[in-house]
């Protein structure tokens, strides 16, 4: 997987909206305005952190080596996965759905209406 393929992945979903707050190197996708993915364009692997439910966080990084604690972020609920290859595409970018789902089901009611 490469950065493209993530970037389309993320903006064919709902609502989804593209910065790049923390400079050229990092891109931020985020639903309603709260962040779900972000990619670090000059790392080599690919990688980005994504969001994730505690206890999954937890199991994934147990199991899975190309998932670490979120750098940079609160550990609890980020995880950083490499694209080193040793996940199938289709397993990371369902880590990269289960981040969106899990935030765009924590918004408001008003703004998911917004959305729709």
């Amino acid at each position: 997987m490469n950065a493209e393929q993530l970037r389309a992945h993320c903006l064919a979903k709902k609502a989804v909206q593209e910065d790049q707050p923390f400079g050229p190197n990092t891109l931020v996708f985020k639903v309603g305005g709260k962040m779900f993915l972000l990619v670090a364009l000059d790392a080599v692997p690919l990688q980005f952190n994504a969001k994730c439910d505690p206890d999954v966080a937890v199991e994934l990084r147990d199991t899975y080596n190309c998932v670490l604690p979120g750098y940079h972020m609160n550990k609890k609920h980020w995880n950083t996965i490499l694209a080193d290859g040793t996940a199938s595409d289709k397993l990371l970018l369902q880590w990269v759905d289960d981040s969106y789902n899990l935030v765009y089901e924590s918004l408001p009611k008003k703004i998911k209406a917004e959305l729709a």
